[in-house]
C-alpha cells in the first residue's frame, strides 16, 4: 500500500491514549513511506494523525468540502490540499487516492465513511483493505453490533471478515498487507454496474 485514508474524528475526544495512538499512527505512515489520506483538518484526532506523519517527513494529502473549511480549521502544511463542493465528493476522491482505509476513533462523520466504503466493498466496487485500529477497546461496542448482524442474518460472515481488526498499529497494518478480497459478486459486470 502506497496510500491509506484514515477515517477519524475532528474531535480529540477524552483518551489521551486514542490522541497519542492517532500521532503514532501518522509516525508509523510516513516511516513506511505510506502517503496520508484524510480529511484535512488540523485539529482533532485528525490534526494529531497528520501533525505525526508531517512531523517524521511523510506526505500527506488532505481533502475537505468548501463549507468546512473554516469550521474544521484546514491544516497548512500539508503535501496537497483538495477542495471539493460537498461531502460525497470528498470520499470519492478519499477512495480514488487510497490503497485501503484505516478506521479509528471518531463519531458520526467517521461511522459514515466507514459503512459507505465497507458497503462499496460488500457491493463488489472495491477490493481494497479496510481495518479498525480499535484503540483502547473504542470499536468494541461497533464490533459486537456487526456480530449481531451477523446472528440475526443480516450481514454475512464473509463480509463482517473483510474488515480487519487489531489494536495495535503494526498488527493491523499486517493484516491488511495481507488482506485477500471476496470474490466480486456473480451480478457484477466489468464496468462495475
Amino acid at each position: 500500500m502506497k496510500s491509506i485514508s484514515v477515517f477519524c474524528g475532528s474531535s480529540l475526544g477524552n483518551d489521551e491514549g486514542i490522541i497519542s495512538e492517532a500521532y503514532t499512527l501518522g509516525q508509523t505512515l510516513a516511516n513506511r513511506n505510506i502517503t496520508l489520506v484524510y480529511g484535512a483538518a488540523k485539529i482533532g484526532v485528525m490534526g494529531k494523525v497528520a501533525q505525526g506523519t508531517i512531523e517524521s517527513g511523510g506526505e500527506v494529502i488532505g481533502i475537505i468540502p468548501v463549507f468546512l473549511k473554516t469550521k474544521e480549521i484546514v491544516h497548512t502544511e500539508l503535501t496537497e490540499l483538495i477542495v471539493t463542493d460537498n461531502m460525497h465528493d470528498r470520499k470519492v476522491i478519499m477512495y480514488e487516492k487510497s490503497d485501503g482505509f484505516i478506521i479509528i476513533p471518531g463519531g458520526f462523520g467517521t461511522m459514515d465513511e466507514f459503512f459507505e466504503i465497507t458497503t462499496w466493498g460488500q457491493l463488489g466496487l472495491h477490493t481494497k483493505p479496510i481495518g479498525i485500529l480499535n484503540t483502547n477497546g473504542y470499536y468494541d461496542a461497533l464490533i459486537a453490533q456487526c456480530k449481531m448482524m451477523v446472528e440475526r442474518g443480516f450481514l454475512k460472515q464473509e463480509n463482517l471478515n473483510a474488515v480487519v481488526v487489531d489494536a495495535t498499529i503494526d498488527g493491523l497494518l499486517e493484516q491488511m498487507n495481507n488482506y485477500k478480497p471476496l470474490p466480486a459478486p456473480k451480478w457484477l459486470n466489468k464496468e462495475g454496474l
